[in-house]
């Protein structure tokens, strides 16, 4: 993004107008981007946001937050965190089923890890076993190169399980007050080799790979095995320079994610965004459903991962996992 362009941060609330229910004339939509964590990580999270992004609309407990987007009308999510150091993504993940068995058949919950730390394959093999179904990660925040050695492990578990794997690699919104300079680590054809290595492996980059919109929509037509979701770059809040328009893009590989809570705007003011665009309803309805469905597996086998919660949830827990 040209650096004239680029807003200077924090950005000011919005202070828009929400609605009670999602909007009618939707078919029940699946957000595929909402963040959860423990109570101190997630008011840690908020401060900073607040110093040096904007500030958070939407404060509250993981539960009570969760069940806010169900009661107006959300019909599933997918559950993201992403472990910011060494050594607490078992907690996290184990954070993460429990609120999957809070809400079972409503939530698909996905597994983090940081990357380069001990045992990172064993903490997603445990992940995976225990009902969480894919990996998301953030480059901006843990730094790593995905071209990294580090790396290779993670994409080999994830292809070997089919699980897919969310990626924050997008170059923006980038901030000074991270340790690490996303424009460095994070490029299109930088994901393009991982794509090219690992050709089983399924990948979604948040924000429709903002600010390189152009490289991702060329990408999808070219990668089945990649795919892009709209949160925050569909919500007309950051100033990209671009127009983005939905109804160019390959429609079988954009999902509609909001990055709830962790917005400064109505919870959905991204999905009347997008129904502005007026797309089609074939496409309205692969943005808002289908894709989710396909690329995070929910529906067909969506009872396995249920089964595998209730396990979990029957184990004894640990001291551990009542840490938060």
């Amino acid at each position: 993004m040209d650096k004239s362009k680029r807003p200077s941060l924090p950005i000011p609330a919005v202070g828009d107008i929400e609605g009670d229910q999602v909007p009618s004339g939707l078919p029940a939509i699946i957000d595929s981007h909402v963040h959860i964590f423990p109570a101190p990580i997630f008011k840690a999270l908020w401060e900073w946001f607040e110093t040096y992004a904007w500030p958070i609309r939407y404060q509250d407990s993981t539960s009570a937050l969760l069940e806010s987007l169900f009661t107006r009308g959300v019909d599933h999510l997918v559950a993201l965190q992403y472990a910011h150091k060494p050594g607490i993504a078992r907690d996290l993940n184990r954070y993460m089923i429990r609120h999957c068995q809070q809400f079972p058949g409503r939530m698909t919950g996905m597994a983090t890890v940081f990357p380069g730390e001990t045992d990172a394959e064993k903490i997603l093999e445990d992940a995976f076993s225990s009902g969480l179904k894919g990996v998301k990660l953030h480059a901006h925040v843990q730094c790593f190169d995905m071209n990294s050695t580090v790396m290779e492990p993670i994409y080999e578990i994830c292809s070997r399980n089919d699980k897919p794997l969310v990626m924050h690699v997008g170059r923006e919104p980038k901030s000074e007050a991270y340790l690490c300079d996303p424009y460095e680590l994070c490029r299109a054809d930088k994901l393009e080799a991982v794509l090219q290595t690992y050709p089983r492996l399924k990948i979604c980059v948040p924000h429709l790979g903002m600010d390189e919109f152009e490289n991702y929509g060329r990408m999808i037509e070219k990668y089945d095995t990649l795919w892009l979701d709209t949160s925050v770059a569909c919500a007309a809040f950051l100033t990209t320079g671009r127009e983005i328009r939905l109804d160019t893009m390959r429609s079988d590989r954009i999902m509609y994610g909001s990055d709830y809570p962790n917005i400064p705007y109505a919870w959905d003011r991204e999905i009347k965004q997008i129904m502005n665009a007026e797309l089609s309803e074939e496409t309205t309805l692969k943005i808002f459903r289908k894709n989710a469905m396909q690329f995070f597996d929910i529906g067909s086998v969506h009872s396995k991962q249920d089964v595998a919660v209730r396990k979990a949830q029957e184990q004894t827990s640990t001291p551990s996992e009542q840490r938060f």
